[in-house]
């Protein structure tokens, strides 16, 4: 059976192999490393987090997370021997962590606390639903920096360049370039407004006869083509609705505490 890269690296770089089984530990604790105990809480957390991506909860996958333990104390020992647990830098990252684990804790208890109704989804889906309108456009653009060259690149198109190639040696949206600057269908709700307006006003084959600028830069569009758009059913993205509702709530109440904290 293959590991993940986790379990396997720490366990080929020090060539340990599984040994002890788990279940013939006793006492509260899966190993003792020079008298320390690893306790079997630490040992579940860990097998946790591996079942959560996906892992089997397995023996063998256990002696493995069992004896990559035994690695990282046998590691933290040397550490505190070398007194680098007195580092500052070493004790910041530490201080950094705690916190770290703090928040995402507060979190999900957040989360599980303020369950969001099917109602609730509904709104949300019928907003976000009326937001993407009933039509996606396949447009292209060729992105640059200034005003004149989207002009001169619009009288190139006019004499008969052709778009993709034009896209391809100056467009500066690297995302797009390599494609002729194919962006794809979307709903025109994706873009920045003056975007999506100068899109939205174009008939199939269309190009823009004057540049556009956004927040990005000088834009040169081309529509090539409009279909119906035809959403997901409210139960397949229920789930991002639920965890969108909830980050905004989330949002919310961490805003609150801002302004209620006292801040010198």
């Amino acid at each position: 059976m293959r590991l993940t890269k986790f379990l396997c690296v720490p366990l080929t770089i020090l060539g340990l192999a599984c040994v002890v089984p788990v279940s013939a530990q006793s006492g509260g604790a899966v190993a003792k490393v020079n008298g320390v105990a690893i306790p079997q809480s630490r040992l579940d957390l860990v097998i946790k987090a591996a079942t959560a991506q996906g892992q089997p909860d397995s023996a063998e996958v256990r002696n493995a997370l069992r004896e990559n333990l035994i690695t990282e104390e046998i590691l933290a020992q040397e550490a505190i021997k070398k007194g680098l647990d007195r580092n500052q830098d070493v004790l910041t990252q530490i201080d950094l962590a705690r916190q770290g684990i703090l928040i995402r804790a507060y979190q999900a208890d957040f989360m599980r606390n303020n369950p969001v109704s099917d109602s609730d989804l509904r709104k949300e889906y019928d907003s976000v639903k009326a937001q993407m309108g009933d039509k996606e456009y396949k447009a292209r653009h060729i992105l640059v920096e200034t005003e004149q060259q989207a002009k001169d690149l619009i009288a190139s198109l006019k004499k008969g360049g052709a778009f993709d190639k034009l896209a391809g040696e100056h467009s500066v949206d690297t995302g797009s370039k390599s494609n002729g600057g194919e962006l794809g269908w979307s709903s025109s709700a994706v873009y920045v407004k003056p975007f999506a307006d100068a899109l939205t006003n174009l008939k199939k084959g269309e190009t823009t006869n004057q540049p556009v600028q956004t927040p990005f830069g000088w834009h040169v569009i081309r529509l090539d083509d409009i279909r119906t758009a035809v959403p997901p059913s409210f139960e397949e993205v229920k789930p991002n609705m639920q965890q969108r509702v909830l980050q905004r709530k989330f949002a919310a109440m961490v805003e609150s505490l801002r302004k209620n904290a006292k801040v010198e």
